[in-house]
């Protein structure tokens, strides 16, 4: 699926930082911990704890993020709509590890299974 430039150009440009309480809330409101956001994150990015600390005290955009990121070669096994779109249809590199992510996050704060969201 294309996705307008501009819709991808702004996605590059958010920050991590910006998104990262957002996802800690949506997972915590659930009844998931933080712990377990950071297993899913670093599944999908390699980054530990220290490296997180980091780039949210950067600031770093999610196209320095994910730039710096080792990306789970897993990670094309996660499928599904997330925002209404199908995440293996989305064309932008960039849109779709960003989606990844917040497909990730979704499932966690869904009540999946740890070991399932971590593909293998």
């Amino acid at each position: 699926m294309n996705t307008p430039a501009s819709h991808d150009e702004r996605i590059a440009k958010m920050t991590f930082a910006e998104v990262y309480p957002l996802y800690l809330s949506k997972v915590e409101k659930k009844g998931r911990t933080r712990e377990e956001l950071h297993k899913v994150i670093e599944w999908l990015t390699g980054f530990n704890e220290k490296k997180l600390r980091e780039l949210i005290e950067e600031k770093a955009s999610f196209e320095k993020f994910f730039r710096d990121a080792v990306v789970n070669p897993n990670a094309h096994l996660i499928t599904g709509v997330i925002c209404g779109v199908r995440v293996e249809q989305i064309e932008n590199p960039l849109t779709k590890k960003v989606r990844y992510l917040d497909k990730l996050v979704d499932e966690l704060a869904k009540g999946r299974k740890l070991e399932k969201i971590l593909r293998r």
